[in-house]
């Protein structure tokens, strides 16, 4: 059963990585936007990895892009199960795909101001 945790099988953890794998492969398919975030992430990860003076800078260049990957699959998580439950308008379920956008996009401020910070004095 998915999301029943790793209890020493390594089945269990088999399941787990195809599971996640296949979450990835249909954000990815279904997605416009972690298309868009995870070609951004292939670029900021490496940069990110190269201009970062040391383990924590280079953790806090990283770190945020993933976590934006990370948010708009659970975004888009929330958008599947609101369009299956309801279908029409309401205005909860706009609440909760409005809300699900937002955490995404405080995600990428997140990024901006991480690279801002860290980069941005050595530039200017």
């Amino acid at each position: 059963m998915a999301g029943s945790g790793f209890r020493g099988d390594p089945r269990q953890l088999w399941n787990a990585l195809r599971w996640s794998m296949k979450g990835l492969r249909a954000g990815w398919r279904h997605e416009a936007s972690f298309r868009l975030e995870a070609v951004l992430a292939v670029v900021l990860v490496p940069l990110g990895l190269w201009l970062g003076h040391g383990a924590l800078e280079k953790l806090a260049l990283v770190t945020p892009a993933l976590l934006v990957l990370s948010a708009e699959l659970l975004n888009s998580a929330i958008e599947a199960v609101v369009d299956k439950v309801s279908p029409e308008f309401h205005e909860l379920a706009g609440r909760a795909k409005d809300m699900g956008s937002a955490a995404v996009f405080l995600l990428l401020v997140l990024v901006a101001l991480s690279w801002g910070l860290i980069l941005g004095p050595r530039w200017f």
